[in-house]
């Protein structure tokens, strides 16, 4: 395949508007990995800025006005720390960081008031999600001995020559200080995993590897630590994350559903007893959907879940299965997985969160859940340059669908009378969801957002059928149908933004990023109301598609089996069959090492077009997976996006 980098194709187009946007959102300090001590006197966090790669552990008191401490270890150059966690005495703080060892993580320990840093591993390989056991003695974590990790969102290692069809399970290591770690089975990837109360077993989420790919099937397993065996104690019909051991040790809890990417977690609530009996969906047929859990006594579960366009922490009685909903707001809370911005303390009484919205910048909060206090101030100089947002509500096919609309930026002052061009943005998944958020982190993918409603445009973005937020069903909803009733939702939602505000509906715009993507490259074969479109990640051709990718396992529960044997279903929704129906303008751009969605689905579609004369430009950025992770990448790619809607809209 011939590589097109093109990132100089709009090299004098960004404005001095553009440029101090660009500016500011890289200048946003971003907060991650937050962590409560069991006692909640303290808080830690990761610290970085959108434009850098660096990340440094802080720590603070919930209480007090004491300024936040970076810890401080002997280093050289740039360090990445990551996965805070507390001792159960919370006096020690344990975490990974690559201080002083380019990439190789290695596991520390200092003091709740950051002092005494102590290195204790020399690790060679992939780590993460360090976790104390009950007594405080010992440390588990995750291993890939002498392999690199990180899951598909990162770039895919070359693959050049003979293949290696060699598998590097990740497994679970404990280590006390100074000694060599145990090891969990070597025949599972283990994805998520916790102490017994006994701290003699792991209940874990695990699979045969290869790990990337099997996330999809993993069950419900337990690891004897003294034994070194896992026995499966339940096999999900969808997907399995979140376990977590009941104080008492007689159950377990676990979230169910349908999930399209490791780490970003959604379904409903359930609870098996230790032994892999008594299976129980606690939550079924709530308009939610459950996201993490927290035991707080053997009766009682609070749990975070999204609902419509935002967050709620709720309490779940065992007892009864009555929930009760303590907290909730327009904004994201998310507790495991990726990206964590919500914990607790070990009695519930303190939570800590990242809090933003589009008014207001991310800053760290804590304090009883719904009283928390502002911890942080290192955004309060950062003002929206972006319009503001509304929330959209409207039905389709007896659905109620929600969705963002961002307005034009306020500087730009709107004209009565006036219409303004309008852009689509679809999120990624399709297992997923929109909440209001500060435009920027996630590999700056979130400042397109702000960019485009800076420079005069109207922003929407939906929570079509297949969207977390309201319930399985909902979730379920676009199963065999991809791209058919997610895209009649989305239409509709453009007739009800129309009808309610200013907008120019001869001026329309359509994007997204991976299955966003691949709803931008479907949306332009079925339509021809868009006049611009950029299409970022996506999937041109569903057929070729799985044998190109290296997470094949995801579809079979989206499309019902493998295209071996049923390849007409992946057929009705390929971009590529109805190819000749585009006259829509439409910009490529992909990583070009993307394991979940590679390069080719991108050239596949862009050479289509080409050859049918539609306008077309593609773009392979070189060395970036799926998550674009230089910020120089990062930046063109925002610039181009938005030249490329200026173009064809303004």
């Amino acid at each position: 395949m011939k590589h097109f980098f093109l990132a100089s194709l709009f090299p004098a187009l960004l404005t001095a508007q553009s440029m101090q946007l660009t500016e500011q959102l890289g200048k946003t300090v971003l907060y991650g990995d937050i962590a409560v001590s069991p006692d909640g006197a303290h808080v830690a966090w990761v610290q970085s800025t959108a434009a850098t790669i660096s990340k440094q552990i802080y720590i603070r008191g919930t209480s007090g006005n004491a300024a936040a401490t970076m810890v401080s270890i002997e280093s050289a150059g740039e360090r990445t720390d990551s996965d805070p966690t507390w001792s159960p005495d919370s006096k020690t703080l344990a975490f990974f960081s690559s201080g002083g060892e380019k990439e190789q993580r290695q596991l520390w320990t200092v003091n709740a008031n950051g002092s005494k840093p102590k290195k204790i591993t020399n690790l060679n390989g992939y780590a993460a999600r360090p976790r104390w056991s009950h007594d405080g003695k010992q440390i588990a974590f995750l291993y890939i001995e002498g392999a690199g990790g990180g899951g598909p969102l990162m770039a895919a290692p070359s693959t050049t020559g003979v293949i290696d069809t060699a598998i590097h399970n990740q497994r679970l290591a404990i280590i006390p200080p100074g000694q060599s770690p145990w090891m969990s089975p070597p025949d599972l990837h283990v994805y998520d995993f916790d102490w017994s109360p006994d701290d003699k077993r792991f209940v874990a989420t695990a699979a045969p590897g290869p790990g990337d790919n099997n996330w999809w099937i993993a069950q419900i397993y337990t690891i004897d630590i003294a034994k070194g065996n896992a026995s499966s104690i339940y096999k999900p019909s969808l997907q399995v994350a979140v376990p977590r051991w009941s104080p008492d040790g007689k159950s377990c809890s676990f979230i169910e559903g349908l999930m399209s990417d490791e780490g970003f977690h959604g379904g409903d609530l359930f609870t098996i007893s230790a032994d892999g009996h008594d299976v129980q969906n606690r939550t079924r047929g709530r308009k939610s959907s459950v996201s993490s859990l927290f035991w707080q006594t053997p009766d009682r579960i609070l749990f975070t879940e999204y609902v419509g366009g935002g967050s709620a922490i709720s309490e779940l009685t065992l007892s009864d299965n009555s929930v009760r909903t303590i907290w909730k707001g327009a904004e994201g809370l998310y507790a495991f997985g990726n990206f964590p911005d919500f914990a607790l303390s070990e009695n519930g009484h303190v939570a800590a969160a990242v809090r933003s919205s589009y008014e207001t910048p991310p800053e760290v909060w804590a304090g009883p859940i719904g009283e928390w206090r502002q911890l942080t101030a290192n955004n309060s100089a950062q003002t929206p340059m972006w319009g503001k947002a509304e929330n959209l509500e409207w039905t389709n096919d007896g659905f109620s669908i929600q969705g963002w609309l961002l307005t034009p930026s306020r500087s730009r002052g709107m004209k009565a009378g006036e219409k303004y061009p309008m852009v689509v943005l679809i999120h990624g998944g399709p297992s997923n969801l929109t909440t209001p958020e500060w435009p920027a982190g996630f590999g700056m993918s979130r400042a397109i957002v702000a960019a485009l409603s800076s420079r005069g445009y109207y922003v929407l973005l939906p929570n079509p059928r297949g969207s977390y937020g309201q319930g399985e069903d909902f979730t379920r909803a676009n199963v065999k149908d991809f791209g058919g009733g997610d895209l009649r939702d989305i239409l509709a939602g453009i007739d009800a933004a129309i009808a309610k505000y200013p907008i120019d509906p001869a001026r329309l715009g359509v994007t997204g990023w991976s299955y966003g993507g691949f709803m931008t490259m479907w949306t332009v074969t079925q339509t021809n109301r868009f006049r611009g479109a950029v299409a970022g990640a996506g999937l041109a051709n569903w057929q070729s598609y799985y044998g190109q990718n290296l997470i094949d396992q995801w579809m079979i529960p989206f499309f019902g089996s493998s295209v071996y044997d049923d390849p007409g279903i992946y057929e009705k929704s390929s971009p590529i069959h109805y190819i000749k129906k585009v006259k829509t303008p439409t910009l490529v751009i992909v990583g070009e090492r993307d394991a979940e969605c590679p390069a080719p689905q991108s050239y596949e579609f862009w050479h289509a077009l080409k050859a049918l004369g539609v306008p077309t430009q593609l773009i392979i950025y070189p060395g970036e997976g799926h998550l674009f992770i230089k910020p120089e990448n990062q930046n063109d790619r925002l610039d181009q996006t938005v030249a490329w809607f200026d173009k064809y809209l303004q």
